[in-house]
Parts: structure tokens; sequence; C-alpha cells
């Protein structure tokens, strides 16, 4: 019985756990947001290069496929990826906080 729960627990996405990065990683991610993604989206996230990054802007969009982006970039465009440094549990923390505007 053990090993039934073990095995359905490892065949769910983390995501669906609804699992947060440990707060040093929110603090790293965050950063990352505002260096890295404000290069190109606005130091404010109100768009530059890239398009903003604000609530209004995201509601269009599920979390998913924003952490989508986020891991694969946009082809053709200055998107880059980030799953070189970003795990999809984490790209999809992003994108729920960039669409609750909970983004200090």
């Amino acid at each position: 019985m053990a090993e039934r729960l073990a095995l359905l627990l490892a065949c769910m996405p983390l995501a669906a756990w609804g699992a947060e990065p440990p707060p040093a990683r929110q603090a790293d991610l965050l950063y990352l947001l505002r260096q890295d993604c404000g290069s190109c989206h606005g130091l404010t996230l109100k768009g530059g290069l890239g398009p903003p990054l604000l609530p209004a802007s995201l509601t269009a969009q599920q979390p998913e496929g924003l952490a989508q982006i986020i891991l694969g970039g946009v082809p053709g465009t200055p998107m880059p990826p980030w799953a070189f440094e970003i795990a999809p549990d984490e790209a999809l923390w992003l994108a729920r906080r960039l669409q609750s505007g909970d983004i200090p």
C-alpha cells in the first residue's frame, strides 16, 4: 500500500501540490525577475523591449502557459529560455506572483 502511494505521489506534478520555493529561493527568483527580466520588461515591469508583466496584461494567460514561456522562451523574439536556471515549479510560482501583482 505504501509503495502505491509513493508511486502515485511521484507521478503527480509538483505544481499540483501548490509547492512554493523556500524563502531564500523566493528572494533569488524575485531578484532575478527584477534584474534580469526587468532589463527587457522594464524595472517596474511596465514594458520596454518586452511587453508589460503586470496583472492586467497577463489575465488572458493561464499560469501554466506563462510558466512555459518563462522556461522555453519565445522563438524569434529576444525572450530567452530560462529552464537552465529556473525549475518548472519555480516558473509556475513566478507566473502566479506576476498575475497576482504580488511582486515587492
